[in-house]
């Protein structure tokens, strides 16, 4: 087996001292200290949250202060980790809102589970649920973790309405506007 041997280019005397490289280090290290610092120092500092963000999901009312949620249970047959458990419940027949199905008697997210996706806020029909600019959950027990209906109304607060499914004269009135126009 014969040796190659390949002929190597003489260093130079700059490049003998390390000069230049150590020199653009110094340069590297100077940029660093006289750039604005990256460092968030949370909690004192909050980020800025970007548009479209999925935070935690959360239940929310209309205007009026009523549940949007009619229990399709959409958003529990979609959830990728199964972390949204619902049991329907019956509206009572002396309700004003009787006109809608049903409601949740119970309505719970485990934020354990949960990951972040946001599959149930697209799927859901009434837009009841909507993840939230919440990003900072802690807790010391497991069970602080799981969300239940009341926790989650607390979490969402209300939003507009654009259905109205809720307001019986409202839907009416603009029913029949629609079927006076064609």
């Amino acid at each position: 087996m014969s040796v190659i041997k390949v002929p190597r280019k003489p260093l130079t005397f700059a490049e003998r001292t390390y000069i230049p490289q150590i020199v653009s280090g110094m340069m590297t290290t100077l940029k660093h200290i006289v750039a604005k610092p990256l460092t968030v120092n949370y909690p004192e500092e909050r980020p800025e949250i970007p548009a479209g963000y999925r935070g935690v999901p959360t239940l929310v009312r209309d205007p009026n202060g009523r549940e949007k949620c009619v229990s399709c249970q959409l958003c529990e047959f979609v959830c990728p980790p199964k972390a949204i458990r619902i049991t329907p419940g019956e509206i009572p027949a002396d309700s004003p809102a009787a006109h809608v199905e049903k409601a949740p008697k119970e309505f719970e997210i485990n934020m354990l589970r949960c990951i972040y996706c946001g599959l149930c806020q697209e799927v859901c029909p009434e837009e009841a649920i909507w993840l939230q600019n919440v990003f900072s959950v802690s807790g010391y027990e497991r069970g602080e973790f799981i969300n239940n209906k009341q926790k989650l109304y607390e979490l969402g607060g209300t939003l507009p309405d654009a259905h109205y499914k809720w307001d019986k004269k409202k839907a009416a009135a603009e029913e029949a506007a629609l079927h006076g126009q064609h």
